[in-house]
């Protein structure tokens, strides 16, 4: 009967079928790791390399004769590095030590090794041998590199986006949408030489914004969706495109290959943007590189595309708002201003900029008999289409009222008691002024309204103090049913003094003061042109720089009498 087996590891052959010894040598383990082992002596700075360790630094055996320098493997500047990071960890009490430099090879291309060695210490303390290992780590570093730059990428266009969809969240206008695609940090983030922004329109794409390189031709602005090119045919699939290589431009795209083939274009993106399941426009990149996208690239394009499409289609909507509020508000207008002898007449309006934000600023200019004329500015309170209607409304009766010839206070008096009969929550301010132009004199009410300016013959600008009274449909009396009684103030031109009344939209500004506003209003009244047309032209510019957020109205009356109507000059203020 036979011995049972006592139980263990199973019994291995002292070799495998090779004839390598098993288990295998620790320095053939070693070697076939591209590793090996090396012992320093301290005291004679000799140093011993295995086999392993002399194919790590690319040495034949007959070529190292075991010295530290390693047979001029190592710079010298990477010894002396290697010597930086060592000695603390010698001087320190430390018996373990680890650190990577490079080498050059024999045919001399770098190679990077890692070392790790054991400190040997006598009773002192005092180092006197190291044992360790050394490896190639070229692959290892490699991919880390790799790695870093994978993560830098994803931070990179992961901050891109991020920029883009923080700058897309303030758009109101198609234009906005386009100055944000143009942003450079956003631009150069991307890696995209070019950014485009085309929109559908009646069966064509509209290319309306480019940036970086310059694409711009004449025959791209528009082109048809059932044409030959990128934009067209993510229109019509509702699916990404992506192109990736100039070759690909060529043989797919013929007739956008004509006017990109001199560009630095090897590679491009087209995404569609749609919005509530229809195409509006496409976003378009092209990229200096060759090759494809990765799939991390590809969700993140998808992902800003789809931030574009909902900026994009806001946009849009506004402008459509803005333009049909507009629209209404400019009907309310007077469509022409009358030719009045013995004054020159100057009027603009300025809509708000963002969505249905049109209000009820407005003017008129109604001729009088007994060569008098009467100038109205104001302001509904709102920016809507309701408070547009309310104006209209509002500006015909008053205009009636002073055509019956009302005095100015009594006018103003019955459009307040109007107003607050009308069954509206709106009130509005005012200033109406009543000019003889055969003498100059003025006769000004004002409903809560900003007080007028004047410019003097000599260019110099300055206020006209005037009382004032309630804006507009406030009614000032028992119950809130009272007429509201209107001061009026008493003033006279001088021939060629401009007289300017104008809404808040002129000089209020977000994060400054009304003051600071009035002062900038005076300082261009005072350095603008002579010509009143021109003057007006400047004065309604400055909304424009700064974007409108209000709507603004402006009126600026000129006082040129007639050479046999006037008797001599008089002075500008309160008699």
């Amino acid at each position: 009967m036979s011995a049972e087996q006592p139980p263990g590891p199973p019994l291995h052959e002292p070799t495998d079928s090779s004839g390598l010894a098993w288990p295998a040598d620790p320095g053939l383990t070693l070697a076939y790791n591209r590793m090996g082992s090396f012992d320093i002596d301290l005291h004679t700075r000799a140093m011993h390399l295995d086999p392993g360790a002399l194919e790590v630094f690319d040495l034949r055996p007959d070529e190292y004769q075991g010295d530290m320098a390693v047979a001029n493997r190592v710079p010298p500047e990477e010894l002396e590095r290697l010597d930086t990071l060592i000695r603390p960890s010698v001087k320190g009490g430390k018996d373990v030590y680890g650190a990577y430099f490079q080498i050059h090879c024999r045919d001399g291309s770098p190679r990077w090794l890692h070392t790790q060695g054991h400190l040997l210490r006598d009773a002192e303390g005092v180092a006197y041998r190291v044992i360790g290992v050394v490896r190639d780590a070229t692959r290892e570093l490699e991919d880390a590199a790799k790695r870093i730059e994978l993560v830098e990428t994803r931070r990179r266009l992961t901050g891109m986006v991020r920029r883009v969809t923080a700058l897309l969240a303030r758009a109101t206008t198609v234009n906005d949408v386009t100055d944000a695609l143009r942003d450079t940090e956003a631009l150069s983030n991307l890696g995209a030489v070019s950014v485009m922004l085309g929109i559908v329109e009646k069966g064509r794409v509209h290319l309306v914004g480019e940036g970086s390189i310059g694409l711009y031709v004449p025959e791209l602005r528009y082109t048809r969706i059932d044409g030959q090119f990128p934009m067209s045919e993510v229109v019509r699939t509702l699916r990404p495109r992506y192109i990736t290589s100039r070759e690909e431009f060529r043989r797919c795209f013929p007739p956008l290959w004509e006017h990109i083939e001199h560009l630095p274009v090897a590679s491009g993106a087209y995404l569609p943007l749609i919005a509530q399941g229809r195409p509006i426009g496409v976003l378009g990149m092209l990229y200096p590189r060759h090759g494809g996208f990765t799939g991390e690239e590809r969700n993140l394009l998808i992902t800003l595309s789809s931030s574009i499409a909902q900026s994009l289609q806001r946009a849009m909507l506004f402008e459509q708002e803005h333009d049909l509020a507009e629209s209404l508000q400019q009907a309310m207008l007077p469509h022409r201003i009358p030719d009045v002898p013995g004054a020159e007449i100057a009027v603009r309006y300025r809509a708000a900029k963002a969505g249905r934000d049109v209000g009820g600023d407005w003017y008129d200019v109604v001729p009088l008999p007994g060569d008098r004329v009467g100038l109205m500015i104001g302001d509904v309170q709102g920016h809507d289409t309701d408070a547009a209607a309310v104006m209209g409304q509002l500006r015909m009766v008053l205009w009636a009222y002073v055509s019956e010839e009302h005095s100015p206070a009594t006018a103003m008096a019955r459009a307040s008691t109007f107003l607050h009969e009308l069954d509206t929550e709106r009130f509005a301010t005012c200033t109406y002024a009543e000019v003889d132009l055969s003498t100059g004199a003025l006769q000004i009410v004002r409903a809560g309204h900003l007080e007028p300016m004047v410019r003097c013959g000599d260019g110099t600008c300055v206020t006209l103090t005037t009382e004032g009274g309630l804006p507009l449909g406030i009614a000032d009396g028992a119950g809130g049913r009272g007429a509201v009684d209107y001061p009026m103030t008493r003033a006279n031109l001088v021939p060629g003094e401009t007289l300017l009344i104008y809404t808040d939209g002129l000089v209020e500004r977000p994060g400054a003061s009304l003051d600071a506003g009035l002062d900038r209003l005076a300082r261009a009244v005072q350095d603008g042109p002579d010509d009143i047309q021109e003057l007006a032209d400047g004065l309604g510019d400055m909304v424009g720089e700064r974007g409108g957020g209000d709507d603004m109205a402006l009126l600026l009356m000129r006082w040129v009498p007639r050479r046999a109507a006037y008797d001599g000059p008089a002075t500008t203020g309160a008699p």
